[in-house]
């Protein structure tokens, strides 16, 4: 996947609500930051994997939040053999 991301840092904030009979309940929020435009990247992952907006919009956030987690825990062995998979799956996702 071709991302023409330039290394400027962008900032985004989450905030996670859960929906419980009908009434909305706030769950979590957080920061996340990095140089990627991940509505960029979404609507790359979109056109070039035929996925739909929303379906490709879950992969990215996914993808960079999980991504960024991981390096964070370099010596963890779990995280340091997955990180190797990740990385894999997301040149593979970046060549086509």
């Amino acid at each position: 996947m071709d991302c023409k991301c330039n290394k400027e840092k962008r900032s985004y904030h989450f905030h996670i609500s859960e929906v419980v009979d009908g009434k909305i309940q706030d769950v979590m929020s957080f920061n996340f930051g990095g140089h990627h435009d991940l509505a960029a990247l979404a609507k790359l992952a979109a056109e070039k994997e035929n996925l739909s907006d929303k379906h490709a919009k879950e992969l990215m956030v996914g993808l960079r939040l999980m991504h960024h987690a991981l390096k964070k825990y370099p010596d963890n062995k779990l995280f340091a053999e997955f990180l190797g998979q990740l990385n894999d799956f997301k040149h593979a996702l970046k060549g086509k």
